[in-house]
């Protein structure tokens, strides 16, 4: 089993390998599948966006049973999200989960758009993920990003970024302990769509 700053480490090559083209896993044999089917061992978790642009596994340039990858519209944290990091950080040891979220989300988009125009409806599945989201963008409706949507959509994915991962850290009584024991390490990413970098954030 890898250490938390190792597993980071590991991740932040794979990314690099994404961005300049030089990735290693690109196919898989049956034999590599079939060896998976008995487990898996990840080495990470994953709490990403659904976007169809920001696959986990290629982003950091990983093979099949490397990632544990839980991905949500938002990178919100649910109840059921919680479980699935929890499940995995439990069951398979996995030393670090990454919060990861992205350049242009929709997600943080949809939710500027409701708080701009709250009299359009929505469907209420919709509105579950924007009231995640809202309380993370609605502080920076009180400052001068109000006036720039660009840099107010850019600040306001960071921000959703560190709302789940401050939720995952004080969420939950299992990754609390695992925290406190020094067997898992949470932090948070953005990944832009502009040039394939994951940026990962200090606290």
């Amino acid at each position: 089993m890898i250490s938390a700053k190792e597993a980071l480490q590991r991740l932040k090559e794979g990314n690099q390998n994404f961005v300049n083209g030089e990735v290693k896993y690109k196919q898989f044999t049956h034999q590599e599948r079939a060896d998976l089917s008995g487990g898996q061992d990840p080495f990470a978790i994953i709490l990403g966006c659904s976007d169809s642009r920001v696959p986990a596994e290629i982003v950091f340039d990983q093979g099949l049973g490397d990632l544990f990858v839980i991905r949500v519209a938002g990178n919100i944290v649910a109840p059921s999200q919680v479980g699935s990091v929890e499940f995995a950080a439990e069951h398979f040891s996995c030393p670090l989960v990454v919060v990861l979220g992205h350049s242009h989300c929709g997600a943080i988009q949809a939710t500027i758009d409701t708080l701009v125009n709250p009299d359009v409806p929505h469907s209420s599945n919709l509105m579950s993920i924007v009231n995640r989201v809202r309380p993370a963008v609605e502080m920076l409706f009180q400052t001068d990003l109000k006036s720039d949507v660009d840099k107010l959509s850019k600040h306001a994915v960071r921000a959703n970024v560190f709302a789940s991962v401050n939720q995952l850290r004080h969420g939950s009584t299992v990754l609390e302990n695992l925290t406190q024991q020094g067997k898992l390490m949470i932090v948070g990413a953005e990944y832009s769509l502009e040039t394939g970098q994951v940026e990962f954030f200090d606290y």
